[in-house]
């Protein structure tokens, strides 16, 4: 009996998803679909999809209808299945000594955690559109009510009446919600008309916090020539806030992952913000080019400081597996570095090392990887990215690591010298979480958990620039 979807059959076995599409003369758009689980084709589309991957087309539909039913394929606003309403209340007493965070489109919580990190901060509520999401925030932030709802159907009086106001509003709208940003008005609630980034102004403009934090990616810089950044400060100047922005890059900050976020950082006393200074130094060129503003714009700057983490800095201590195995035991062969310590604390068995059950054409790709596709022999794959289909660099940190880190077809995630990729534990790792942050739900919502999630390390180095100012 069939067991796996269409897009494991591929991935397993080096098969891009343009390439199947041609193979089975589908639509690429509704094969993109259908493997998301957003679209549940006619008995001809799978007809052809079993015909190209030879197997057989009645499993193969029940499979896909078994996705859409469960799965939370979307990762943007656009895309995702809320399967209803509901909010889950603060299980532990919120302390008035620590100074309370509301994180809105919180997902799994990664930014808000590196705020707790600091003992200073306290979240009190989180906001995200896919269950599982909430499920990990909610374990792992027991002070916080958290809400599984679009934010265009919460009303401001239900975060209200559910936690403490806010001192610091934090949170990262997914981009989709600034391709309709209009020039600054006044917002009103209610107005069929806001887009998501506008749903978080308004919270912050309700709440008038002392302190805001944006994330986002660092596309954002470049959106229609620099009109949306600037049309998103001037949203906030409107509400009374002083706002600066930077582009963080987290390899700088002690991660062993060259991640870039852009943050934007506001505050309703007129206060020039003070970024955090780095911490490591790495000589790599910043996804925001020549705009400026990029963490001490290196190579330039930062020379006399400990080189940047690796992979292998994070990730040594783990047994090696091979493809298809697990392990819930640490290496005790090896002294942890300082870093690996950190993470694992007081944990003595290991979680989430379990690797991908590759098939042999794709164990045959990996045992042939390289630094990028093209070291592969010729004729070997017939698409993908330059990076797909590669192998991490052991003594360099990592690239950024995305929701398909166990997929090599996807993105560089091949472990630097084990013939597999990662395993949820080695991305989790190179995100930075503790090996006791729980994650939950099935095996591939925790492996785009920890692709989508901002590292905490990013959030903890804002809060305590923050602290420095408050």
């Amino acid at each position: 009996m069939l067991t796996k979807d269409i897009r494991s059959i591929r991935t397993e076995r080096g098969i891009g998803q343009r390439e199947l599409a041609l193979k089975a003369s589908v639509p690429l758009a509704c094969l993109n679909k259908c493997e998301r689980g957003l679209l549940l084709p006619d008995d001809s589309f799978f007809n052809a999809i079993a015909t190209a991957l030879a197997v057989p087309a009645k499993e193969l539909r029940q499979v896909q209808t078994a996705l859409a039913v469960s799965a939370t394929p979307g990762e943007g606003y656009t895309t995702a299945l809320p399967n209803g309403f509901f909010v889950t209340k603060r299980r532990a007493e919120v302390k008035a000594a620590l100074i309370p965070v509301v994180d809105l489109f919180c997902g799994i919580g990664g930014f808000s955690h590196g705020f707790e990190r600091t003992g200073r901060f306290q979240v009190v509520a989180g906001l995200d559109l896919l269950p599982d999401r909430i499920e990990t925030f909610c374990e792992n932030h027991p002070t916080a009510t958290a809400f599984c709802a679009d934010i265009k159907s919460l009303s401001f009086q239900a975060l209200a009446n559910e936690s403490p106001n806010p001192e610091v509003v934090i949170g990262g709208p997914p981009c989709q919600g600034f391709s309709s940003i209009r020039p600054f008005r006044t917002l009103t609630e209610g107005d069929p008309r806001n887009n998501l980034f506008e749903y978080y102004a308004l919270f912050v403009e309700r709440f008038r916090p002392s302190w805001f934090v944006l994330e986002n990616v660092v596309g954002l810089l470049t959106h229609k020539g620099g009109q949306t950044l600037r049309t998103i400060t001037d949203v906030f100047d409107g509400l009374g806030y002083r706002t600066d922005w930077k582009v963080l890059n987290a390899a700088l900050y002690g991660l062993p992952q060259r991640r870039e976020r852009l943050a934007i950082v506001g505050n309703r006393h007129g206060v020039s913000f003070e970024w955090p200074k780095t911490t490591h130094h790495l000589e790599a060129r910043s996804m925001a080019g020549k705009l400026g503003q990029v963490s001490d714009q290196l190579p330039l700057f930062g020379q006399n400081l400990p080189p940047a983490l690796t992979v292998m800095n994070a990730i040594h201590d783990l047994p090696e597996i091979k493809a298809g195995q697990s392990a819930s035991f640490y290496r005790e062969d090896v002294e942890p570095t300082p870093y690996e310590q950190r993470l694992r604390g007081d944990e003595q068995v290991l979680t989430m090392h379990e690797s991908t059950a590759h098939s042999p054409r794709m164990l045959e790709i990996i045992r042939k990887s390289g630094s990028n596709r093209y070291a592969l022999p010729e004729g070997m794959v017939s698409s993908g990215f330059s990076t797909c289909y590669s192998r991490l660099e052991p003594d360099q940190p990592s690239v950024t690591v995305t929701v398909n880190f166990v997929h090599p077809a996807s993105n560089k995630c091949i472990h630097p010298f084990q013939d597999r990729a990662l395993t949820p534990r080695e991305g989790a790792r190179l995100q930075g979480f503790e090996d006791s942050f729980r994650f939950k739900g099935n095996r591939s919502q925790v492996v785009k958990q920890i692709g989508n999630a901002v590292p905490p390390l990013l959030g903890q180095v804002l809060a305590e620039a923050l602290l420095r100012h408050m």
